[in-house]
């Protein structure tokens, strides 16, 4: 039990700052003539309401977006501990729990958004001058992506088994 309240209280905390940022960007980017510079050249804050999901992909399936969010967490959850090995030693339980923590936040701040909001706002635009600008993102969207770096690390040093190559 006393595992399932971590996540929970760390998982409503990168939630927190995920809807926090994004209501900031409603109420200071939309409707602004154009991004605020931050870094001129590389990083700009945009004003962005996504109805798919990412790169743009799936427009105006909000809703089949929402439910394929839910199942996918709800499967998440259920294999936890397969997906994350939570019981590897060392850092690959630690990094598994912290990709679960993450994971959780993003698909759940991504999915409050698409349910309360009809779309996902993002705002941080990233790009290289004028020539390439990758597409906006949201907090929500680096916690998947942090969750899917550390998953990835720990696939890539998992011990071998003896005998196999």
């Amino acid at each position: 039990m006393r595992t399932f309240v971590k996540i929970f209280v760390w998982t409503i905390h990168l939630l927190l700052a995920d809807a926090l940022t994004k209501h900031l960007a409603v109420c200071k980017l939309k409707g602004a003539a154009r991004s605020v510079r931050v870094i001129p050249g590389f990083f700009d804050l945009s004003y962005v309401e996504n109805f798919g999901c990412a790169w743009g992909m799936f427009q105006g399936y909000v809703w089949p977006l929402a439910l394929f969010g839910l199942v996918i967490a709800l499967l998440v959850a259920w294999k936890r501990r397969e997906i994350f090995t939570l019981d590897a030693p060392g850092w690959r339980g630690k990094a598994g729990g912290f990709a679960e923590v993450f994971l959780y936040a993003g698909i759940a701040g991504n999915l409050i958004d698409r349910i309360f909001r009809g779309c996902v706002v993002d705002f941080i635009d990233l790009h290289a001058g004028e020539a390439y600008h990758f597409p906006c993102f949201n907090l929500a969207d680096v916690y998947i992506t942090v969750a899917v770096a550390l998953i990835v690390l720990q696939v890539l040093t998992e011990p071998r088994a003896s005998g196999k190559k």
